[in-house]
Parts: C-alpha cells; structure tokens; sequence
C-alpha cells in the first residue's frame, strides 16, 4: 500500500502586534497623525526662527528694539511726571513776588535763601533784594521759572521768591499788650482765600491796627499768597492764630474793646458808627457766607456798606478797607 504523504502542519502567524503597530488600528493612524502634527510644528518653529533671524539682521528688528528703548523712556518721563504732580504747590514759608520780598528783607523776616529765575527782568527791587539778601548773609540760587512756580504755588511770582523759615505768630497776649490807645484791632471768621488775608493784612497795616487775629480752622493761614498780597504788610504787622475767634473776643471785650462785626443786613451804616474813638475789635466774615451765627450773637455792634442793590456783597478785603478807612477819618476828626 502505497505511503500518503503527511499533511503539513499550520503555521501559526505569532504574536498579535500591538495596537500601534497594526496599519488598520485607530491607534496606528493616531500616532502616524501626532508624528506628522510634530514634524510639522517642528518644521513651523524652524521657519519661524529663520524669519526671526533674518528680522534680526535687518532694520526691521532694530526698529523693533528702538521702539521698546522708546517705550523705556517713555515710561520713565511718565513717571517724571507723575512726579512732577505730586510736588506740592504751595509752601507756607515761601514767599513771592518783588514788593512782598524786599519788604519781607527789609524788615529783616527769617529767611534761608533767595532764588531768581534765569533771565529775569533786573529792576531796583530785586537789586535791592539781592543786596539784601547778601547782607543778610543768605544763599541766592538762580533757578527756571518753573520752579519757582512749584515752590509758592503762584505763576504771576514776577521771577523772585524768598524762602522763609516759617511764620512766627504773635500771641494774642502780646498784641494786646503793645496795643496803643485807642486799640484797634481786626479779625477774620471764615476768609479761606490767602488772597484776602493779605489784602486785609495790608488795609490793617495802612490804617494803624494793633494786630490782625486769624482763627486756626476754617481759615487761611499765612501763605506765600497772602503774603504778596499784603505787599509786605504782614512783615511789620502784629499776625496771632487763635483756637476759638468767640472767646478771643470775649477777651477783647475784657480788654475794653466794642466788638464791631460787618454784615449786610445790619442797620447802622458804616459812616454813621459813633464810637470809633473807642478801643474797637472789628471783625470781618466771608464773602459768601458772612459771620457766623455765635460770632454775631457776640457782636457789640454790626455796621453795614451801603452799596447798589445790583451787588449782593463786598469782598471781604475792601468791606474790611472801607471800614477802617470810616474808623479812621471818624478818629482824626475827633
């Protein structure tokens, strides 16, 4: 019997291959897909670093680089001026303008230097200032306009300032005791412009007061402001701050003084007053608001300006003039 050939066995085909490497897997067309993505951001960031080089070789990235220096500076004259904002503009203890500061040296005011603007106009005052000044043995520093603007806070300061030490005020005690006979003396409630505390300092010097009295609150102190406006005044006239205006006139009544308060609504006219050749104690209030209620309840007497009907009120500084000026032509005749 003819021998049959034996059946070849099966051949296994081994291992199952992962998933990643079988071509009809999911898997397999995700890893082709995120290998090709990666080529392709590589090549991305090989051209773009290309194109950033060649910027850098030409003037379009030296623009580039100019333009963030730029910005530096820029920044930085930012800050300058923030800066520059939040210098204070006004100083207690400077003082401005040419007639304020000769008069200010001149009466010997405690200084610690005088300061000039580059190019300013010399006349006989700021030649006198500054002969003043050299005697007086004080610095003098020529400066820009500008900043003597930021020192006094005032733009007209006509290109000189003093800087004074501050203020020293009298007491109230004292100018009583100079007072002469008749004493006169004048006070403010409520004048918050430094403007008019100098003009007022400057009718009470011109028109022989005692001394002018200045409530600490709601009311302006001795600026560089008042100053030029009192062209000086205040350097030869007595200037106390008191902590409560009532009682400093409650004082002044004790002291023999008629209290005598401006108001518009008053009945006596400021040319009929019959005691002005007494000691007098004359007090002035706000433009807008006038005296205060406690203020006027201890008044003596309230005179008025009699004046047109199309003008409400006076500025406190000229009500304050012409009443001075009625005391003091009403005195000289007597």
């Amino acid at each position: 019997m003819a021998k049959q050939p034996k059946r070849r066995a099966l051949r296994g085909r081994g291992p199952t291959p992962k998933a990643e490497n079988r071509p009809n897997h999911k898997k397999y067309r995700g890893g082709k897909d995120s290998e090709q993505k990666r080529g392709d951001r590589d090549r991305s960031e090989r051209r773009d670093s290309g194109r950033d080089s060649e910027r850098r070789g030409s003037g379009r990235g030296d623009f580039g680089r100019k333009r963030v220096e730029r910005k530096r500076i820029d920044s930085k004259r930012g800050d300058r001026k923030r800066d520059f904002r939040r210098e204070p503009r006004e100083h207690h203890d400077t003082i401005a303008g040419r007639n304020a500061v000769v008069e200010a040296l001149r009466a010997g005011i405690p200084a610690k230097e005088l300061v000039v603007a580059t190019g300013v106009d010399i006349d006989e005052r700021l030649e006198e200032s500054v002969k003043l000044a050299q005697k007086m043995g004080l610095g003098i520093r020529e400066v820009e306009r500008r900043q003597i603007e930021n020192m006094t806070g005032i733009a007209n300061h006509q290109g000189i300032a003093l800087v004074a030490k501050p203020f020293r005020y009298s007491s109230q005690k004292e100018i009583f005791a100079r007072a002469k006979e008749p004493a006169l003396f004048v006070a403010v409630d409520g004048v918050t412009d430094p403007r008019n505390i100098g003009a007022i300092a400057r009718s009470a010097a011109a028109f022989g007061a005692d001394g002018l009295l200045i409530p600490e609150r709601r009311n302006a102190p001795l600026t560089a402001a008042a100053w030029k406006s009192s062209a000086g005044a205040a350097a030869r006239l007595p200037i106390a701050q008191v902590t409560n205006l009532v009682r400093s006139m409650q004082d002044a009544k004790e002291f023999g003084c008629f209290i005598v308060g401006l108001d518009g609504d008053a009945d006596t006219a400021v040319e009929a007053i019959e005691i002005a050749d007494q000691p007098l104690y004359i007090v002035v209030g706000s433009e807008g608001r006038g005296l205060s209620r406690l203020v006027r309840e201890n008044c003596d007497l309230l005179i008025k300006i009699p004046m047109s009907n199309t003008v409400e009120s006076l500025n406190a500084s000229v009500a304050m003039s012409i009443a001075l000026y009625a005391v003091d032509r009403k005195r000289h005749a007597i």
